[in-house]
């Protein structure tokens, strides 16, 4: 099966775990809150869409294994071997679906040698859908067959203006000086996995990410953001690899297509 006939199948799975959130979304109680061991919050909706994404994973013609935010974690003894695995976050964003501000995604992504080779974002609210996979591209699935393609747009870091995916009120100092030396920059403040998509798209340039993350979170939209024309790296310029024994991200700046 080609990387894109697979990448077809994984957008209509993550679009039924989609319908799932939103069904749990339009009748949500906070009552069905609960707490997990780092004090992050758990909701229904995680716990179903995980139910959905790994049964239909799981009933593909090939079969890879499953490193989910959800599920138990496998021992890294075992993880290093594994030479193609999904990652999945059932729900990038569950304080925003807590607060219903819509900024919330389904991230389905296949690693092959620590890189990622294949990544859709589900946006349940909107309905839209993203994906990308190795040297094919990037696109919003309009419908089977039907793609419209992401080309983020070539900028200079000299640039006037440039907008930057983080909140203008609560910049740690790390991110402030790190946006202090651009020309007038500009916040755009957007949640969960879209901060990537939205620079793919042409709607912001730079996101720097001086705070914790794990490899679920962007592993997806990475691979997105990169097909389109952008990049993601470390902050000593290295790359953001995965499957890493330890599968908490290191601090790392997205941005879109500079010169």
């Amino acid at each position: 099966m080609t990387l894109q006939a697979l990448a077809e199948q994984v957008c209509q799975i993550s679009i039924k775990a989609g319908q799932a959130i939103m069904d749990i979304y339009d009748n949500f109680d906070n009552k069905d809150i609960t707490t997990k061991a780092d004090d992050s919050p758990l909701t229904i909706a995680d716990q179903k869409s995980n139910e959905i994404i790994c049964f239909h994973l799981k009933g593909l013609q090939k079969k890879y294994p499953i490193i989910s935010e959800e599920n138990k974690q496998t021992d890294y003894q075992e993880r290093k071997d594994w030479e193609r695995c999904w990652l999945v976050d059932p729900l990038d964003g569950t304080k925003e679906f807590i607060k219903r501000n819509g900024d919330f995604t389904v991230n389905i992504a296949l690693v092959e040698d620590h890189k990622i080779i294949l990544g859709v974002v589900y946006i349940p609210v909107t309905k839209k859908c993203y994906f990308a996979y190795k040297n094919g591209g990037a696109f919003e699935y309009l419908e089977a067959g039907n793609y419209r393609k992401l080309e983020a747009k070539a900028f200079d870091k000299s640039d006037e203006g440039l907008k930057f995916v983080c909140s203008r009120s609560h910049l740690s100092e790390e991110t402030k000086s790190y946006v202090d030396q651009f020309n007038k920059p500009e916040f755009v403040s957007r949640g969960s996995s879209l901060k990537f998509l939205i620079i793919a798209d042409n709607e912001a340039h730079i996101y720097p990410r001086l705070g914790p993350t794990m490899e679920w979170d962007t592993a997806a939209a990475h691979i997105i953001l990169e097909e389109a024309g952008g990049k993601i790296y470390q902050l000593d310029e290295q790359p953001l690899l995965y499957n890493k024994e330890n599968l908490l991200n290191p601090y790392f700046i997205a941005e879109g297509n500079t010169k």
